[in-house]
């Protein structure tokens, strides 16, 4: 089965301005974007979080897409471009996002709880990218 949105034929710009308008309504400020030779490749935002702005920031990965639709069959050639992987990378951030909003929306959990991997540390590394380095340690459960 080929990847979500795959087919998407919205630009990324579009995108972006339409995630940027989510992230508003739940409180976000100074929402903006990194480009890299032109095109949208993270986006940030502060939320207030216990009295204070806590700044996040999501990149778009998109050669992970590009990979993936390069290499499914079921993916027409016409649709195996970056830029086609640029499209699809920043739907499936933006139904990420919405399906996370969702959550907020029900009382189910609070914004920061949700974009916490993303939130930016005092080194500018996300919290997740602290974690992979291997910098943060958590408790390790398993079979006893």
């Amino acid at each position: 089965m080929p990847i979500l949105n795959y087919t998407t034929k919205i630009d990324p710009h579009r995108t972006v301005g339409e995630i940027q308008a989510s992230l508003a309504q739940i409180g976000a400020t100074a929402v903006s974007v990194d480009y890299s030779a032109g095109n949208p490749a993270a986006i940030m935002f502060l939320l207030p979080v216990r009295g204070r702005f806590i700044s996040f920031r999501m990149p778009a990965n998109w050669r992970g897409v590009y990979s993936r639709l390069c290499n499914d069959p079921a993916v027409p050639k016409a649709l195996q471009t970056e830029q086609q992987a640029r499209r699809v990378t920043w739907r499936i951030l933006q139904d990420w996002i919405l399906a996370q909003l969702a959550l907020v929306e029900a009382s189910i959990a609070e914004p920061a709880e949700i974009f916490l991997p993303y939130a930016v540390t005092t080194s500018g590394q996300t919290l997740f990218q602290v974690f992979d380095s291997g910098q943060l340690k958590l408790l390790e459960g398993g079979d006893s």
